[in-house]
Order: structure tokens, then sequence, then C-alpha cells
């Protein structure tokens, strides 16, 4: 006569539990995230027919067009404005981070309350006010007038500078919260004894707080860069167009040129650019954690 089977233990009926809880999630990522970025690959390898839809088959066509010296110049451009809005927005980031970590902690949240709410505006609200403070008789250029820096109405906008300008609003608070976070628990008795011990306030801030920030600025560097490369509005708005992030040539292949498997190679092309970066922010962050151990 053979023993009945065992009966499930507590561990199975955990891990059936754990299993239908993320099913729901694990489903909605599949369904939103990886069939459509699956899709967006395969056609990436298609050929356009000539209404601007897809004809299928597999070539590596799209990929050789985009090795054009104008699409390559709209790539290199991306990747210069995402470093420089990295670099201004760390910097900023840093310096503010500084001051508020030396504020008291009472005072601390509300002036994290007055950074976060005017992010609570709508992105294109927002960047539709910057058209009316870089406006020729707005309020910047009334400001430089009175300083004597411009005379008349100055063509703020549309310009590179401008666009360059709504960027660093934009990703501003995404590069002081995490350098905030690596800053709010050191000891102000830190600086005092570096002080104390002879050190100026350069290094100070070089050889005591900025290894302890090292870690905040390396995911400000990440949530700065890789979100600018795909940025669509801020260019278009702000600077007319006229020098494009690899955002904005996506959707001009997709909309205005109807072409789109050159689109969708273009986003697989900024998706590998964000992987890449992700790779070099992981191994600089790797390295940091071992020089601290």
């Amino acid at each position: 006569m053979t023993a009945p089977p065992p009966a499930a233990g507590p561990r199975t009926r955990q891990g059936f539990l754990t299993a239908a809880l993320l099913a729901p999630a694990g489903l909605t990522v599949a369904g939103l995230v990886l069939v459509p970025l699956l899709l967006v690959v395969r056609d990436s390898f298609a050929a356009p027919d000539a209404y601007g839809g897809i004809k299928g088959g597999f070539t590596l066509t799209n990929y050789q067009n985009l090795l054009d010296p104008v699409y390559l110049k709209v790539f290199g451009y991306s990747l210069g404005m995402a470093a420089a809005n990295m670099v201004i927005c760390v910097l900023l980031g840093y310096v503010v981070s500084y001051w508020l970590a030396s504020r008291p902690p009472q005072r601390q949240m509300l002036l994290l309350l007055l950074i976060i709410v005017p992010f609570w505006t709508d992105f294109l609200v927002r960047t539709f006010a910057w058209i009316n403070l870089l406006s020729p008789g707005g309020p910047v250029n009334s400001l430089t007038d009175a300083v004597g820096l411009t005379h008349g109405s100055t063509q703020w906008i549309p310009s590179q500078g401008a666009s360059f300008i709504g960027l660093v609003y934009a990703f501003l608070p995404t590069a002081i919260f995490p350098v905030y976070a690596s800053l709010r628990g050191v000891d102000p008795s830190l600086g005092e004894a570096a002080r104390d011990l002879g050190c100026g306030w350069w290094r100070v801030h070089t050889k005591v707080l900025l290894p302890i920030a090292r870690p905040g600025l390396l995911a400000a560097g990440l949530l700065t860069f890789i979100p600018t490369l795909g940025v669509f509005v801020i260019p278009v708005l702000l600077g007319g167009g006229k020098n494009q992030l690899v955002g904005n040539l996506i959707v001009t292949l997709y909309t205005e040129f109807r072409n789109q498997p050159m689109g969708a190679a273009a986003s697989v092309l900024l998706l590998v650019l964000m992987l890449c970066s992700l790779v070099v922010f992981g191994t600089a962050a790797r390295r940091l954690r071992r020089k601290t151990a």
C-alpha cells in the first residue's frame, strides 16, 4: 500500500501566494513595456512601404541610414547637451543641497516643499511659462536692460541658450534630492573639525563633504543625463526646433518623414545609449563602493 503524497507545506503555499500577488504586476509590465519594446525592435529591421507604414521583411538599411552625418550630428548634439545639463545640474544640485542640509531641521522640510511645489504644475505649462519669461519685453529682457547687459528687445527665444535653460530648470530638482539625501546625515562637526585643522572652505568640500556625497552625485548624474537624451518639448518650444535632440528626431521620422522603421531604429539606438550610460554609472558606483570599503 503506497503512502499518500505529502501535503503542500507552508513554503509551497507561500510561493503560490507570492506568484499570485506578483502576476498582475508582471502581466502589466509584459503588456505595456516588454511587448511594445519587442515590436519596436522588430520594426527597426523592417522595410517601409510607400504610405509610411511597415512592409515587413528584414533589413539593416534603417541603421545604415542613421550613420548619415546629418543623423550622427543629432546624436552627438544630444550627448553633448545631456552631458552639459548633467554637469550644471549636479553642480547646482550640490550647492543647493549643501545649503539645505546646513539649515535647521525644521526649515529643511519647508525649503524642500518650496522646491517641489512648482513641479506639481504640468510640464508643458511650466515650459510655456519660460516662453513668457524669455520673450522680447518679458521680465528677463527688462532685467538685463535695467542692469545694462542688453539694450532694447533682445531675442532670447527661440535659441539654444533658452533650450538649455529649460533643460536645467526641468531636471535640477532630480539632481537636488539624491545629493541632499547624502548630505542630510552629515554631522556638522566634521566640517568644523576640518576647519580647526587648517582646512579652508575648498578643502572642506573636496576632502570631507564631496566623498560623502559621491553616491548622491552619481545618482544625480544618472537621473539627469539619461532623461535629457529623449526630451522633446523643450527643444521645440524654447529652441524653435533648430537644434534637435534624439527625441525630436524620432518624432520627426515618425510624423513628418512617415518612416516608421527608421524611427524605430532611432528609438532602439536611443535605448542602447541609455543602457550604455547605465553601465558606465553602474561601473563607477561599484568602484566607489570598493574604494569606500
